[in-house]
């Protein structure tokens, strides 16, 4: 079968050029990845995807806090004849002081903590001097600060063997209203002290601490920690509010975090 005609300059007809047909070039068998370019690539991105998540949640799900070891009752010390009364409770090496930013995890050496880094912002710590509900428990980085300053930090565990219910802990509420002023700069309490918390990390059910000091429980005893916060407060704590020598109820505490 001829192909088209089409008139030439003459006006007679001249015949069309045919189709030809161009032969494929063989570039022989594709590869299992050009072959499933777009599967793999869904897949790739599902991965991200997953990774970013994982991610995601560990870093949400990071512990605010972590301890190396749990303080354990030490035995009671005796002084030597003609020597003064020891402390009440027991020594804890020192973990120092640094800030670190609120929300930042921390690390302690030994639990609870009666120093370490802490944070150093508004209502972040030092905190709030109150009694603090079993569904609140606030970070030791916060009331390490307080201890700081040369608060109280009263201590309560909720552990599957431990008597946690609102009868039992109304003696802790009732301290914050009745503790005494501070044994140095006689700040009232409510202005740094003290600040009564749940803490599950530690050896017994109850536990009072000052800067490098803890008063360990295993039964509430107001009176002691109320003997530990006028023997052992304000005396070791590495950012004195008051002169060690001032004891006039007028005393405030500096401006200074």
């Amino acid at each position: 079968m001829s192909g088209p005609t089409h008139a030439g300059p003459s006006g007679t007809a001249r015949a069309g050029r045919r189709q030809v047909d161009r032969p494929t070039p063989d570039v022989g068998p594709r590869s299992f990845v050009t072959r499933n370019r777009g599967p793999i690539i869904g897949l790739v991105a599902i991965a991200v995807v997953a990774v970013g998540a994982v991610l995601l949640l560990l870093s949400t799900s990071q512990a605010a806090f972590a301890c190396e070891s749990q303080l354990t009752p030490a035995p009671a010390a005796t002084a030597a004849p003609g020597a003064p009364a020891p402390l009440p409770g027991q020594a804890q090496d020192d973990m120092g002081r640094s800030h670190v930013d609120a929300g930042a995890s921390v690390r302690y050496a030994s639990c609870p903590p009666a120093s370490g880094s802490h944070y150093n912002a508004p209502g972040q710590g030092p905190i709030e001097a109150r009694f603090y509900g079993k569904d609140e428990a606030p970070v030791p980085q916060g009331w390490i600060h307080n201890l700081e300053h040369g608060g109280l930090v009263v201590l309560y565990r909720c552990g599957p063997n431990d008597a946690c219910d609102d009868t039992t802990l109304q003696p802790l509420r009732a301290l914050v209203g009745s503790l005494p002023p501070s044994p140095v700069c006689q700040f009232p309490a409510g202005q740094l002290s003290p600040v009564v918390a749940r803490f599950d990390q530690m050896s017994t059910p109850y536990a009072a601490v000052v800067w490098d000091r803890v008063l360990l429980l295993d039964k509430l005893d107001v009176n002691a920690i109320v003997d530990f916060y006028q023997k052992s407060a304000e005396r070791t704590n590495p950012e004195a509010q008051c002169s060690s020598t001032m004891t006039a109820p007028s005393a405030s505490p500096s401006a200074s975090q």
